[in-house]
């Protein structure tokens, strides 16, 4: 594992709609490098390659490989982010089974595309400073909300909401993580009602009603 010394931010920020694009496009191509040849043999002269840029042009925008995965994990958590959002905006069901498959199909929709990748952002990203700040204010809003949620509401049966929420989160994350991240990964539809049912039986103490408004 690389350190942080080397320079982790990106070195040129976009304020062109065609500098954003070839950012965009060094990033693309870094996930399919990482991911076709995992993080060492990822090269910045396949990135620029695959690119369709001069390393030269890479080196405007990134100092090096350990910035373009730093920058990938933090996109990887913006869209979990973002994916949350959007069922948050549609408004939560009422029963606690449905409103955990939200959370848990949220999840799964944002591991599911890369695998390789994921193993690649979980086992060889950088831990620089600022990555991991971003990444505990993550896990510490998602543990503010869960608590807020099962304090209000009545299928609840926990008492210890604070140690509930960061069990559900963490349960969450390195679960679907893991398995959607697993060289032969579980189905997801499997996935998503095994593990909603047992966080279901944890926070309630009962089963969880099979399928349920959310499921698909």
């Amino acid at each position: 594992m690389t350190s942080g010394r080397r320079g982790l931010a990106p070195r040129k920020q976009p304020r062109q709609v065609r500098a954003e694009l070839t950012r965009q496009r060094i990033l693309d191509a870094a996930a399919h490098i990482f991911e076709e040849y995992g993080y060492a043999a990822g090269t910045t002269n396949r990135i620029a390659e695959r690119a369709r840029v001069s390393i030269g042009s890479l080196y405007q925008y990134y100092p090096n490989k350990d910035a373009i995965l730093v920058e990938l994990v933090t996109r990887h958590l913006e869209a979990g982010e973002a994916s949350v959002a959007r069922y948050l905006a549609e408004g939560l069901p009422e029963s606690l089974a449905d409103i955990l498959r939200v959370f848990v199909r949220a999840a799964v929709e944002n591991h599911v595309e890369d695998p390789q990748l994921l193993r690649v952002m979980a086992e060889e990203a950088p831990r620089a400073p600022e990555l991991l700040a971003k990444v505990n204010a993550y896990e510490e809003e998602r543990i503010r909300y869960g608590r807020e949620l099962l304090e209000s509401h009545p299928e609840v049966r926990v008492t210890d909401t604070e140690a509930a929420a960061r069990l559900l989160v963490t349960t969450v994350e390195l679960v679907v993580h893991k398995i959607c991240s697993a060289r032969v990964p579980l189905e997801t539809g499997r996935l998503e009602d095994e593990l909603v049912a047992m966080l279901h039986r944890y926070l309630t103490g009962g089963a969880a009603p099979a399928g349920g408004a959310g499921s698909g």
